[in-house]
């Protein structure tokens, strides 16, 4: 494989009476008897004063009171309203403030100026916040006046009570033509088509739970939200949680193996001629494309046992073939020859459709818009090129907008083209405004990919260093991943792992590594490449599976470790599930 100098650019890759209500679950309000039988053994006096407000529990200062209060609306939640109202007896702390209790009750009972004096007395400050549910009761009022044909006295809430709160003055207008348009039918709570719905008192509740602050009403399952975000943390806490596969246990804290990542070589590939330099896998996981120095590109396609074979070789670039690029449907591909044209691919014959090229000009990068009907590619004129599929040129931007370094890709809503436009620049062009917004590194730019949510760059850079850019908004850099080897080459990473957790790369020590993508650590070294490792790419549709392309002219397949499992009390070496990747469960249970 040819080399160039250090300081010149890499030159290939290229939620109350004797029934009292006890609280908003779900929209509906449970009851519970004003008195209960217990065993004996589970008798306790009924607290009759409410605990200390300060009162704190465990070592991070969790109040007591707001800890039994969201346990209280859990059991409400779940339809437990015979524990919940125990709870509150037993422990003295009610799940709402009398006043609050108050309040709901009179919403339910559509007791509309007693719940407008009791809005006042629990507990809301801002001011906003009480014009806004006014508001919301006012109008749930006027809709059942008009339901009840009660014209007049619409009007009058109209004028009399829900003008005067001067605000949402859209909304008030919108209200007259219900006035002023008896035909209008009570449908829906919100307008069209002559037709509004009348909300549901409960519904209104649910409404005025959302605007008021959590102490005041505590969130619609509350506790399922805490457990669900200290799961969520743990996930991404865990270096190798790489499986949606099984349940995950409350009983423990979340622990997945080693044995997650792809590791393994499970199958190798042989049949390029030469150096491969590029490979992608198709969007839908069920193809591997690669190209080569041997002037040739490969379709490869994944079997229902995890094998791979060769489909279709394409033939036809007269220059070595420096990357390709799947349509959005992955029905066709494009190749591009180092400095020379593009071809577009039917994947399913192996036929060459069309040939994008431009005089003597060269063709050094290709990409495609997200509808899958235009192609672009960047020239070495430096100029970038959108083509019809009939090869017909569309639109150009001209001024240095690409180098010869192969790299050229579209956000997946078509409005932002992202390539390199200096050693050490990567341009981010808006296709509608126009306008440029730039990432400046210190050092050469190597390659770049684009994560699948559009929000991530990750540039690989001269001095052996991969930059994880956000580059939503205001351009900032998030996270440098290091440890492996570029002295001479273009050396291509990606992102991939279930929900891109991950990071890979290729590197010259012949050598593969893989790193946490939150924590920045380096977590695998797959050794087995007998030259300069080029090119990395993760199936999207499977997280236990992996490639990588080398100088050595062979592709490896990357795994799942095989496992020694007990199957019918007898061992049994497997390599998982059928196709050599076995379903490792989270929690580091195995099977």
């Amino acid at each position: 494989m040819g080399g160039i100098e250090d300081d010149e650019p890499p030159s290939k890759r290229v939620k109350a009476s004797s029934k009292e209500q006890r609280g908003l679950s779900n929209g509906k309000f449970v009851e519970k008897p004003a008195n209960h039988s217990f065993a004996a053994s589970m008798a306790r006096p009924l607290a009759l004063t409410s605990q200390g407000d300060d009162e704190v529990i465990g070592t991070k200062g969790v109040k007591k009171v707001e800890f039994v209060r969201i346990i209280a609306e859990a059991l409400y939640s779940l339809g437990y309203s015979k524990t919940g109202a125990c709870l509150e007896e037993e422990s003295g702390i009610p799940f709402h403030s009398s006043t609050v209790t108050v309040f709901i009750q009179q919403i339910l009972d559509g007791n509309w100026d007693g719940s407008l004096s009791s809005l006042h007395k629990i507990g809301i400050v801002e001011e906003s916040i009480i014009k806004s549910a006014s508001f919301m009761i006012l109008q749930q009022k006027f809709f059942e006046l008009l339901d009840h044909g009660k014209l007049m006295e619409a009007l009058k809430t109209l004028r009399t009570e829900i003008s005067p709160l001067e605000i949402n003055s859209n909304r008030v207008r919108e209200l007259s033509s219900f006035i002023l348009s008896p035909t209008y039918r009570i449908i829906d709570g919100v307008s069209g088509q002559g037709m509004v719905k009348l909300k549901p008192r409960s519904q209104l509740l649910e409404d005025l739970q959302k605007l008021f602050p959590p102490t005041v009403m505590i969130p619609d399952k509350r506790l399922l939200q805490l457990v669900e975000q200290a799961l969520d943390l743990q996930r991404e806490a865990c270096l190798f949680h790489n499986s949606s596969v099984g349940e995950t246990s409350l009983f423990t804290d979340h622990h997945c193996g080693r044995d997650q990542i792809p590791s393994q070589t499970v199958q190798i590939l042989q049949d390029h001629n030469d150096e491969v330099w590029y490979l992608q896998f198709s969007q839908n996981g069920k193809y591997l494309a690669s190209s080569s120095s041997d002037n040739s590109a490969i379709i490869w396609e994944v079997d229902l046992d995890g094998k791979l074979s060769l489909k279709h070789r394409l033939i036809g670039h007269q220059k070595s073939v420096s990357c390709v690029s799947w349509s959005p449907n992955d029905d066709q591909i494009l190749t591009c020859g180092l400095e020379e044209v593009v071809r577009r691919w039917d994947v399913s014959s192996g036929e060459c459709l069309q040939v994008y090229e431009k005089g003597l000009i060269g063709l050094i990068s290709c990409n495609w818009s997200p509808d899958g009907k235009c192609v672009f590619s960047g020239l070495t004129d430096k100029s970038i090129i959108m083509w019809g599929l009939d090869g017909k040129e569309i639109e150009s931007l001209k001024g240095q907008k690409t180098i010869r370094i192969s790299d050229l890709q579209l956000t997946s809503d078509g409005k932002l083209i992202v390539t390199i436009c200096k050693e050490t620049m990567i341009l981010l062009i808006d296709r509608e405004s126009r306008s440029e917004r730039c990432i400046e590194e210190d050092q050469m730019i190597v390659s770049f990919t684009l994560s699948k949510d559009n929000k991530y760059l990750l540039v690989s850079l001269v001095n052996e260093e991969l930059h994880l850019w956000n580059i939503q908004g205001h351009i900032r850099l998030v996270a440098k991943y290091k440890g492996h080897r570029r002295s001479r080459f273009i050396v291509r990473a990606c992102f991939g792992g279930l929900d891109q957790s991950f990071i890979a790369s290729g590197s010259e020590d012949s050598q593969v590594y893989i790193w946490h993508r939150g924590s920045g650590e380096l977590i695998e070294t797959l050794e087995g490449h007998s030259g300069a490792v080029n090119c990395i790419s993760w199936n999207p549709a499977n997280p236990h599976m992996l490639a990588s392309a080398s100088d050595d002219r062979s592709i490896r397949i990357w795994g799942l470790k095989q496992l020694h499992v007990k199957q019918k009390g007898k061992g049994k070496l497997v390599s998982g599930n059928e196709n050599g990747n076995g379903v490792h469960y989270c929690n580091g249970a195995t099977t």
